[in-house]
């Protein structure tokens, strides 16, 4: 996953199953009432259809997995990809699907970066923050985000600070902040008077091992659905639970995780566009009201890439709750899944520029496009 470089002391996932129930979200799924109308213009696409992710496979990245739905697939080891065909919910389109492993795999080489090297690359995972930053070498056009709110948080020991309930208050308290070297929401939360300069400790690398061996005095970057659990069930030393706040309820509200294409080639991807994008839309209300199939596959993939990433069931199952209960996935403020406000884009680039970044050259039209959302799909 980009922005959590996860080293070799990673230790171990337990694989304890959660269950979970198919009615966290809604049964109901309103999505269009006749998929294949949307599915003959794939013919326009780029056969097979390479979509790079940002890390290894695991549930945040449900709906991408899930367009390879119930068809036979390929898992290479060595070049950590899956191969199969794209479905859309239960049809196979017969068009080819490769999604590639992105963090080690790609020597960490952001997404975007990548892309522009690697030309055989259809669609890769973005962000709203690194979009505005690399704008200028190596810009990318969002046409769909999967995820409603960005994954990211900062945790800490609510035995050690009882009083803690969000990052401002972190930031009243002087507590050190574990975070990686370079994230653009400290350099923001710093010029906003959250927090301070000096309270930030830019050594974290993903490992458990600083926040632990610090008997929980610090707080520290991760993902919501993933390290509470890990913290909880997987890491023995701490064995109890965290406390955090969404990056997103502090005011840093990008998308992650979006798909993106390279901005200049919008005009040759289009007739593709019309197409798959809504099928990655029924894929998101797919995997958000079943997620077993794409996460049995994920599972899959990280066993057999047999890698130091360990991702089992447990984490998986717990992931996908979560990502329901705080609304990860799910609609916009509308009843539309998938789409992306530009409100809301141009609400982060107006913050970074307050905090010293450059943004001049930006426009949130210039990052995203809802030109091929279908409105018609979403969760009831």
């Amino acid at each position: 996953m980009n922005y959590r470089l996860i080293s070799k002391l990673l230790i171990s996932i337990a694989t304890a199953v959660l269950i979970l129930s198919s009615t966290a979200c809604s049964n109901n799924v309103k999505t269009d009432d006749n998929p294949t109308s949307s599915t003959q213009g794939l013919d326009a696409c780029p056969d097979p259809i390479i979509i790079q992710t940002d890390w290894f496979p695991e549930a945040e990245y449900g709906a991408t997995y899930e367009l390879f739905g119930t068809g036979p697939y390929t898992i290479d080891k060595d070049n950590r990809s899956v191969s199969g065909t794209l479905h859309d919910d239960n049809i196979d389109t017969g068009i080819g699907l490769e999604v590639r492993t992105g963090g080690p795999a790609i020597g960490f080489t952001p997404v975007a970066s990548h892309m522009y090297t690697d030309t055989s690359i259809t669609l890769g995972y973005a962000n709203t923050e690194g979009q505005i930053t690399r704008f200028d070498s190596a810009p990318l056009l969002s046409v769909v985000a999967p995820l409603e709110k960005n994954p990211q948080m900062i945790m800490w020991d609510p035995e050690t600070y009882p009083e803690v309930k969000t990052l401002a208050d972190l930031g009243q308290q002087k507590i050190t902040i574990n975070v990686f070297s370079v994230e653009v929401f400290s350099d923001v939360f710093i010029a906003q008077g959250i927090w301070t300069a000096d309270q930030i400790d830019p050594s974290y690398d993903g490992s458990p091992g600083n926040f632990i061996a610090n008997d929980g005095k610090i707080a520290q970057q991760g993902f919501a659905s993933a390290e509470p659990y890990n913290y909880k069930n997987a890491y023995e030393e701490w064995g109890k639970d965290v406390e955090y706040q969404l990056l997103h309820d502090a005011g840093f509200q990008v998308y992650s995780q979006t798909i993106a294409i390279r901005s200049d080639e919008k005009e040759v991807l289009d007739p593709c566009l019309k197409s798959l994008v809504p099928v990655i839309q029924r894929a998101v209300v797919s995997f958000g009201t079943d997620p077993s199939t794409a996460n049995a596959l994920i599972v899959d993939a990280v066993e057999t890439f047999n890698s130091f990433w360990v991702y089992g069931e447990g984490i998986a199952a717990y992931s996908v709750e979560t990502q329901r209960e705080l609304g990860l996935i799910g609609n916009g403020n509308n009843d539309i899944v998938g789409d992306i406000d530009q409100a809301r884009v141009q609400g982060v680039i107006d913050i970074m520029g307050d905090a010293g970044i450059d943004v001049s050259r930006v426009k949130a039209s210039d990052i995203f496009t809802n030109e091929y959302i279908d409105e018609s799909i979403g969760f009831d």
